[in-house]
């Protein structure tokens, strides 16, 4: 738990602007950390934008995960109902459980699956480039666990915990995905509601990005003389 003079000093925190995260004021590391923690809030909001412009099924998959994962945090929290550290200083939490931490849970998740998925998905990238984002995301997830308990959002227990569970759940949904929900892909995508929506299959796509590029590439090239020159 935190100590008393921590708790005590809570009461000269400010929050970032437009978020309801608090850092202790004037410290710049805190500051710095109040935004890294911010990120899994990021990430929901990037997966949403991704399926609305995308409209693939591995990622629709993906988010699925991401919605379960957080559907397991919220009944574990209510199920242990562990307090937050200072829950009688920082008012804005008494109402809140803190095991395990679902910032925690769901960064954890996310780079335990993303990992997973350039390990054993993408092969045909360059090997270089799946250490270096490797080993960025797990930097990441570490930056964010540790944002947890420096702001006293969580303690360390609590953060370890939601790794734990974000970790394993990341492991069980990637295989449940590549084994299961991926064979099914292609009859989904052949629905009718599917081929309304713009529904698509890449899995049999090795590295979707260069697919996209090649093919865009390809059909400006081949639209660029029915267009004639420019004026």
């Amino acid at each position: 738990m935190a100590s008393e003079e921590q708790c005590l000093a809570l009461s000269q925190w400010r929050s970032v602007h437009l978020t309801h995260v608090e850092f202790p004021e004037d410290d710049l590391l805190g500051q710095a950390l109040a935004y890294i923690t911010l990120l899994p809030v990021a990430i929901l909001v990037g997966f949403v934008t991704l399926i609305v412009f995308k409209r693939e099924l591995h990622s629709i998959s993906f988010f699925g995960g991401l919605v379960l994962n957080e559907g397991v945090n919220w009944l574990l929290k209510r199920v242990l109902r562990e307090p937050r550290p200072c829950p009688l200083v920082r008012s804005t939490l008494s109402a809140g459980y803190g095991m395990p931490s679902s910032h925690a849970q769901l960064i954890w998740f996310f780079v335990v699956y993303s990992v997973l998925f350039h390990r054993l998905r993408t092969r045909q990238t360059d090997p270089l480039w799946r250490h270096v984002l490797s080993v960025t995301l797990l930097g990441t997830a570490l930056s964010v666990s540790y944002s947890r308990v420096y702001l006293l959002y969580h303690t360390w227990s609590q953060v370890f915990c939601g790794g734990v569970a974000g970790s394993t759940i990341g492991i069980f949904w990637f295989f449940f995905t590549r084994e299961a929900l991926t064979p099914l892909f292609p009859k989904i995508a052949a629905w009718p509601i599917s081929e309304y929506c713009l529904v698509r299959d890449t899995s049999l796509i090795p590295n979707v990005l260069w697919f996209e590029y090649t093919v865009t590439r390809s059909e400006a090239m081949n639209r660029r003389p029915k267009l004639g020159p420019r004026r």
